[in-house]
């Protein structure tokens, strides 16, 4: 071989090694896809070519197209669409079809290449030189190489359009060495291909699971519907502003792709551990709900106090008629309507504490116990008070429905989000999902759960996870014990907390200089949550 020539075919084979080490690197499928015909044309020194993909139907579908001395570019990520239909293996009368270039180099898995158009036989190049006609252009040399996968199967065909002179540019065939090259080409581009197809439909995949398992945790309370939706969508849009941020102690602060997708699935999953927490609990609307609101059992024993005073009243009156009673009658009847209406009284009270609530006052407490102290004949004829200890215990919860039992046993869903995700096999850029999902429950001063972690030891990324799921928390409209709050309500409750070093204070800067919360409260929150939110009266910010 000629030395020049030889050395020519030796940079040749360095582009085509360093062409391959990009597409392995190329993760997003139409730049990839770019890629492949580029360089293609470059290593061939190809005037013009066309991309096509095997589709659904069994077609070849026109993806890229180029051809550089008309200044032609379609497809991609150019934007301009490819006004072609595609080209079909199996004619009108179940025939292959076999006179078309592209179509015959996938029916014979075969490669193609014509030295000119025009004198060649047996293809039909009808729309070439309509084409031509049209353009003026000269398609001349063509080359057309099937693209196979690692199954042997073919995904997508090459088709190059006129080779040029590397000296003077004039239009030749396609030598050996291009079709060497090419086919070489094609192979690692399919192979490129299916790789980033394989790993994006296990991400898909992966993540259509995580939403099965999240529906799953959402469709077991009507009261947190959403939640595992809604979190990991406020994460990430307050993760992109504190990589926006330019001020601040975070104006430094950066996640690669890998980092993102990490914080994503974090997000994603932060609530897995719920698909072990009892639905009795998760469902407590009020504070005797177990699997029935156990405040119906105890109007029906009202309802005997008030039959056992009606009785009593009627036995006394019987006992007054035989003398002069009419006044003491009297008196006997504005007591027992007294009595009836202090145990209705009561009875409203209890209904309405039930409901749960921010606070209940000590003489509020008190009152549970001397209704308590009621006493009433049981199914077993038995004298027994109105309110059974779990019942006084349930009633006297002093803030929302649950009681330190329940609390314990939601609380350990983040125990069981951290023993579930450390069990799963992650490859080395996910291996941190565990630790932040199952972190936003921690504390900067150390005194969250579940493992009481302080702020040296908690990740930054968990740190966002937290703020989404408070916010979410406070503004979400489908809670058992309270409506869903406003913005300036969520803010100044956000804002004491990150006074207090139980979220991250930088982060919370970030969350509302940057309108993370406006952004999130447009897309999720009902209009009467949205109102008007003055910033400088938020604690813990300054503007």
């Amino acid at each position: 071989m000629d030395p020049s020539a030889a050395h020519s075919l030796f940079k040749r084979l360095e582009e085509l090694n360093s062409i391959g080490v990009s597409l392995s690197k190329e993760k997003d499928i139409t730049r990839l896809l770019e890629k492949i015909l580029i360089a293609a044309k470059t290593i061939t020194n190809a005037d013009g070519g066309t991309l096509y993909r095997i589709n659904e139907e069994g077609n070849c579908q026109f993806e890229i197209m180029r051809t550089d001395s008309l200044n032609i570019a379609m497809g991609g990520t150019t934007g301009v669409p490819i006004p072609f239909y595609p080209i079909h293996l199996i004619g009108r009368e179940g025939l292959p079809n076999n006179s078309m270039v592209v179509a015959y180099s996938v029916l014979h898995d075969s490669t193609v290449n014509i030295p000119d158009a025009y004198a060649a036989e047996g293809f039909d190049f009808s729309g070439t030189k309509n084409f031509d006609k049209k353009t003026g252009y000269r398609s001349k040399s063509f080359l057309t190489v099937p693209m196979k996968n690692h199954e042997n199967e073919i995904i997508g065909v090459l088709q190059l359009i006129n080779a040029q002179d590397r000296a003077n540019g004039e239009i030749i065939a396609f030598s050996a060495a291009d079709q060497s090259l090419a086919e070489s080409l094609a192979s690692q581009a399919a192979i490129a291909l299916t790789n980033r197809l394989l790993i994006n439909q296990l991400e898909d995949l992966f993540e259509a699971f995580i939403n099965l398992i999240n529906t799953a945790i959402d469709d077991k309370s009507p009261y947190t519907g959403g939640h595992c939706q809604r979190v990991p969508v406020l994460t990430m849009m307050l993760a992109e502003a504190a990589i926006r941020t330019r001020t601040g102690p975070l104006r430094d602060f950066a996640l690669d792709e890998h980092a993102l997708y990490e914080l994503k699935l974090a997000g994603l999953l932060h609530d897995c551990g719920k698909v072990t927490t009892p639905v009795h609990i998760v469902d407590k609307a009020t504070k005797l709900q177990t699997i029935f609101d156990r405040i119906d059992l105890i109007d029906t024993r009202f309802e005997v106090v008030k039959r056992e005073a009606e009785i009593e009243f009627l036995r006394t009156k019987l006992e007054l008629l035989s003398g002069n009673p009419s006044a003491s009658i009297s008196a006997l009847e504005v007591q027992l309507r007294q009595r009836l209406s202090a145990l209705d009284d009561d009875r409203n009270f209890l209904r309405r504490i039930n409901i749960g609530g921010e606070s209940m006052s000590r003489k509020d407490l008190e009152r549970v116990e001397r209704i308590a102290r009621t006493q009433w004949t049981n199914e077993h004829g038995e004298r027994a008070a109105l309110l059974s200890s779990d019942e006084v215990y349930n009633l006297s919860i002093t803030r929302g429905t649950l009681t330190r039992e329940d609390r314990q046993i939601i609380n350990n869903h983040v125990a069981m989000t951290f023993k579930m995700l450390s069990a799963l096999p992650w490859p080395k850029h996910l291996r941190g999902v565990p630790e932040i999902a199952a972190s936003h429950h921690e504390r900067l001063d150390g005194r969250g759960y579940h493992r009481g972690l302080t702020a040296e030891q908690m990740p930054l990324s968990a740190r966002i996870v937290a703020i989404a799921d408070i916010f979410e928390a406070l503004t979400a409209k489908d809670r058992p014990y309270k409506p869903g709050k406003t913005l300036s309500e969520s803010l100044e409750i956000l804002g004491r907390m990150a006074m207090e070093n139980h979220v991250d204070s930088h982060l919370f800067d970030v969350f509302i200089r940057e309108k993370v919360y406006l952004k999130y409260a447009e897309q999720f929150l009902d209009p009467v949550q949205i109102n008007l939110v003055d910033e400088t009266q938020i604690p813990g910010y300054t503007p």
